[in-house]
């Protein structure tokens, strides 16, 4: 099955907050990885609920399942990337 990954206009404000060798290992994880099994990737719970997590070291992905679409919504560490809206 071909995944498409779109990335919402919040995850480019995220990775600014990253270094540029940070950014480089996580975006190639997104496309090589994330994309071959998206599904198999934990979901999370509370507010939100429904949404999946892909994890990169201390770094989280979060993202949704939308059709044949990866959507993703937060890029941060696992510390940050919980908190507030997405």
């Amino acid at each position: 099955m071909a995944y498409n990954i779109v990335y919402k206009k919040s995850v480019y404000r995220d990775i600014k907050k990253l270094s540029k060798t940070e950014t480089k290992r996580i975006l190639d994880l997104i496309e090589t990885e994330l994309i071959k099994k998206p599904e198999s990737n934990p979901t999370l719970k509370g507010q939100f609920a429904g949404l999946r997590k892909y994890r990169i070291g201390d770094y989280r992905v979060i993202y949704a399942l939308l059709g044949l679409d990866i959507l993703i919504l937060r890029i941060g560490n696992r510390k940050d990337v919980y908190k507030g809206e997405i």
